[in-house]
């Protein structure tokens, strides 16, 4: 077995998953215009991409560990190169439709964005709990390191999405690039070996796997997530067209803005969440959020780029640890969970979008950019709250410890004998 040749096929199928984004969010006016859709129906066609995803990373946790991860890798780039074909071929409607579902074009849009959305899942329900398996003693650091490449697919993607339209291409073109990368990682996943994950080497029964969910600090993971995300990735599905809106620039560049940063706070950084502990990470990040959407919402036509970027910042540094901190502490406090407690987590995140994403399109069809912003900015107002709360409580009982599948102990455990964060004297 060749970790780093799973952690590049891992990488280039999450690559493949914001490229998907990115484009998305590039075609979306386009999109609009040839479907005759407005910003609200955009988002109910772009929801099945992210409750597919939701459906998908739950049965992956549940059969992963008898399915196997290199099947269900291999089902997800078979199910990206299936979605985007099938988006591309969906006839237009000669005018505006009353429901997504009375038009056959449509009706292709949202079950082509489905697939993408289930292949989505399946990437995210191998690719965690395979990291985790082969870097089981640096969980949350390797998790960072590997979701660095969301925003470096983000960045692909917006490249890819400039160039062609300086060249004049069409959206299909853009859409069907999303095939290559599906490709190459699909011939890698096809010739590797896999191994069992963590759990299974482990001997860990089916029955201690759903007992470790029944902790309530995984019931409060799972209550945050859904706030985490659409924190992060609510926002950043409509960054192009809002910041177009905003700034009159393109609106595209904002979004590899916020992606080069979080490529490289997350890759060359991943390691922070330990160093000042995870709870204090996501705390620190949720108040960075408020402030950077509250900010953005409040640019207008004829802001200094340099303003516009300056509040971009303040948004991309704020959601770079938000996803994979939230993955990374349900592996290291809940291993005997494995795949499927990592898979409930990345789900309901996902499902959160799903929800979000029309709220926000019918606010800027109705308000505006700026308010549709500012409505979401809320959310991590209430985060650093509940995760300062937290934060608070480890440290009263001596720090962050993460949990190994040896401890016996599972949840906020006492008298741990791994390594505690966040406190001085760890150091």
């Amino acid at each position: 077995m060749n970790k780093q040749r799973l952690f590049v096929a891992s990488a280039i199928s999450l690559l493949t998953t914001s490229m998907v984004f990115a484009i998305r969010g590039d075609i979306e006016g386009s999109l609009s215009a040839a479907f005759h859709l407005s910003k609200e129906q955009v988002g109910f066609i772009w929801g099945p991409a992210f409750w597919g995803f939701t459906i998908a990373i739950f049965v992956a946790g549940a059969i992963v560990d008898f399915v196997g991860m290199k099947a269900l890798h291999a089902l997800s780039a078979v199910g990206f190169i299936g979605g985007t074909a099938l988006v591309l071929v969906a006839p237009h409607p000669t005018a505006a439709v009353d429901s997504i579902f009375s038009s056959t074009g449509t009706t292709m849009l949202y079950v082509g964005f489905l697939l993408m959305g289930l292949s989505q899942g399946l990437v995210e329900g191998v690719i965690n709990p395979l990291i985790a398996t082969i870097y089981s003693d640096e969980k949350t650091k390797r998790l960072n390191m590997l979701h660095a490449f969301w925003p470096f697919g983000l960045i692909v993607g917006g490249l890819v999405a400039l160039v062609l339209t300086q060249m004049d291409a069409s959206w299909q073109v853009k859409l069907a690039t999303i095939i290559v990368p599906s490709v190459i990682y699909l011939v890698m996943v096809a010739t590797g070996e896999y191994p069992k994950t963590e759990r299974v080497v482990s001997n860990i029964s089916t029955g201690e796997m759903f007992k470790a969910g029944m902790h309530p600090l995984f019931f409060l993971l799972f209550a945050t997530m859904w706030l985490t995300a659409a924190t992060e990735l609510g926002p950043d599905q409509w960054f192009p067209s809002m910041m177009k809106q905003l700034t009159g620039l393109e609106g595209i560049m904002f979004l590899m803005y916020t992606a080069g940063l979080m490529f490289v706070l997350r890759f060359f950084f991943g390691g922070v969440a330990h160093r000042l502990s995870p709870f204090v990470t996501l705390a620190g990040s949720s108040v960075l959020c408020a402030l950077g959407l509250f900010w953005l919402g409040s640019l207008g036509e004829g802001t200094p780029a340099v303003v516009a970027f300056a509040a971009a910042t303040v948004f991309g540094v704020g959601k770079t640890y938000l996803w994979p901190t939230m993955l990374g502490v349900t592996s290291e406090r809940f291993p005997k969970g494995g795949a499927l407690l990592m898979n409930i987590i990345g789900g309901v995140g996902m499902l959160s979008i799903a929800i979000v994403l029309p709220v926000m399109g019918a606010k800027f069809d109705a308000l505006g950019a700026g308010p549709a912003l500012q409505s979401v900015a809320w959310l991590p107002v209430v985060l650093f709250f509940v995760f300062g709360a937290v934060a608070l409580y480890f440290r009263s009982k001596g720090g962050y410890r993460p949990l190994s599948l040896d401890a016996g102990e599972v949840g906020m455990a006492q008298g741990e004998k791994a390594p505690v964060y966040g406190q001085q004297h760890s150091h």
